[in-house]
């Protein structure tokens, strides 16, 4: 069932019966006679005795709170109950929305009742990905989202744009990194026209079984999804093989998102610097500022003849420019007291998102809303990942990674860093943090050294060159006589950098492989419980590393590249 036909024309509008209370802050239920009258033949829900004055009034003992799935009391499952607050009452929820094709949205927090909040649950799509992220973000560590929007034409009123039958390929990438402090964030565009390698995937089957699509090299990162039966699960390896960044979760939208959204948060201010008509996305806009929604709105994001130099990177820019604006407006103060343009946007977002099983949830979306609520749209930095033309093309069509830009682009994002200035004072307690950090790393490095013989290690290759775990391994035997050292293979998944990993009575050890491999305080990491007699240590080798002897990769650049394209979200640019 496509977006626009969910839902029944009769059902009252949940802004009709929901308002603002400015003394809690809290939306709350109201009922007046009109909503009554709206509701027709519904039934009606059981109304409670009143209680005295002075004293809250407490639900029923006698009715249950109800599971996923019930029907709420005195209404049909999905519909407008007229009970505001039996069961487990009103809930506070803050609940993140999304358009991976351009949007990604913050709303804060509301009040809604059980009925409301399972109806949201029920319009959200939940892939398995098959193990392909972390298995979800976590509290007190970085946030990597994948933002897919794909160009898919499902829902009414999308025959008409190019390829009808496409299967949905991964037409705009976007990887959200949201800093460990949640000081700022990163989101950075992957253009669909790069050359690169897809890695083999395994990907659930409707019948539950799962199926191998083997990888391809040397092809169009946008056939990572959709092409040969590829899921957005295959994207998420795809990112992780091209920027060594591990994926925590997905969200993915269609065409019918971006008009849904737009339209729902009563239109996105745009700026032109001329004027455009474009017969391929049907946008034709005068010079100046407009306020687009639905049709427009989509035509904006599409056009790749209207702005630039007709190329996808212009678009991205494009779109990028729509985002921030869409953001802005997300955290605008007359969207955010709009009861209707609330519930007019939890509709639209939850029923455009698929998200993976780690996102399944308003919960869990709940959850994701309160780690980014708080991040300032001056600290959020849209960049695109450098690219060239391809060498390989004598009519040029696709793009390859620009390393000269991209490795330190990518080494920021991994390391944490900020691509954009935050609040002084933000600013000088993470400096303070870090420093204090740092004297208790170094202090790792002050002690006693362990005889070569006595270390026990076991090295695996997290990223490293091909062939490292074994050179390094080689290495360590013969030449620095450390005889209980093996070789683990491939790590089970990548790392950022290379670290050692040891219980606090290794702490001997390993300052002896530190030393011999010349690994900095900030790759040891101890434990809190001590190991037993021959439990080696883990030796995880990352992309820093080159070989065994070798100086680790040079340190995480604080500033970005000059020549790497970026804008802040909160600043309001002109498409030209």
């Amino acid at each position: 069932m496509d977006a626009q036909s969910r839902g029944r024309a009769d059902e009252i509008d949940p802004a009709d019966q929901w308002v603002l209370n400015p003394r809690t802050g809290n939306y709350e239920l109201r009922l007046g006679d009109s909503a009554a009258h709206q509701q027709g033949s519904a039934v009606a829900a059981p109304r409670r005795a009143p209680s005295a004055p002075g004293k809250p009034t407490a639900p029923s003992p006698a009715v249950p709170r109800p599971r996923r799935g019930d029907a709420p009391p005195g209404g049909r499952r999905g519909g407008r109950s007229r009970k505001g607050g039996g069961g487990g009452g009103r809930r506070k929820k803050a609940l993140l929305v999304t358009s991976g094709t351009l949007a990604f949205l913050l709303v804060g927090g509301a009040a809604a009742a059980y009925f409301y909040y399972d109806h949201l649950n029920g319009n959200l799509s939940v892939t398995d990905i098959a193990g392909a992220g972390t298995g979800g973000f976590k509290k007190d560590q970085a946030i990597n989202i994948l933002v897919i929007g794909t160009d898919k034409r499902s829902g009414s009123g999308n025959e008409g744009y190019g390829d009808k039958d496409s299967v949905g390929h991964a037409d705009t990438t976007i990887l959200f990194h949201v800093a460990k402090d949640r000081s700022n964030a990163t989101a950075l565009s992957i253009p669909r026209d790069l050359i690169t390698d897809i890695p083999s995937c395994p990907t659930k089957q409707p019948d539950g079984s799962t199926k191998e699509i083997k990888g391809t090299n040397g092809t169009r990162f946008n056939n990572s999804l959709g092409q040969e039966g590829r899921d957005a699960g295959c994207t998420m390896r795809t990112v992780k093989e091209l920027t060594g960044i591990e994926i925590d979760n997905f969200m993915m939208v269609d065409f019918n998102a971006v008009k849904t959204l737009s339209t729902a948060v009563g239109g996105v201010p745009v700026c032109l610097e001329k004027a455009v008509d474009d017969e391929d996305s049907k946008l034709k806009l005068s010079a100046g500022e407009h306020r687009l929604a639905g049709e427009d709105a989509l035509a904006f994001v599409r056009t790749r003849h209207a702005f630039g130099n007709e190329s996808d990177l212009d678009r991205i820019k494009t779109q990028q420019q729509f985002l921030g604006s869409m953001m802005r407006e997300m955290k605008s103060k007359e969207t955010l007291t709009s009861p209707k343009k609330f519930f007019s946007l939890a509709e639209a977002a939850t029923k455009s998102l698929t998200v993976d099983q780690g996102l399944g949830s308003i919960d869990k979306l709940t959850d994701l809303a309160g780690e980014l609520k708080d991040i300032d749209l001056k600290n959020i930095t849209f960049t695109t990942m450098p690219v060239l033309d391809n060498p390989a093309e004598k009519v040029k069509a696709t793009v390859v990674v620009d390393k000269g830009l991209a490795d330190p682009l990518l080494q920021m994002i991994r390391g944490d860093v900020s691509l954009t200035e935050v609040e002084k004072k933000e600013q000088a307690a993470q400096e303070a943090a870090d420093a204090d950090a740092k004297a208790k790393q170094d202090a790792l490095l002050q002690g006693n050294r362990a005889p070569a013989a006595d270390v026990r290690v076991s090295v695996y290759n997290g990223g490293g060159p091909k062939g490292s775990a074994s050179t390094t391994l080689n290495w360590l035997q013969n030449t620095k006589g450390m005889s209980k050292a093996s070789n683990q293979g491939n790590a089970p998944a990548k790392v950022g950098a290379t670290q050692l990993e040891y219980a606090p009575n290794q702490a001997d050890q390993a300052r002896a492989l530190a030393d011999a491999l010349g690994l900095p305080a900030t790759a040891l990491k101890m434990g809190t419980a001590d190991a037993s007699a021959k439990t080696p240590m883990k030796l995880t080798l990352g992309p820093d590393f080159q070989q065994p002897g070798a100086p680790l990769g040079a340190p995480v650049p604080q500033e970005l590249p000059k020549d790497v394209q970026q804008a802040q979200a909160d600043k309001a640019v002109c498409a030209k």
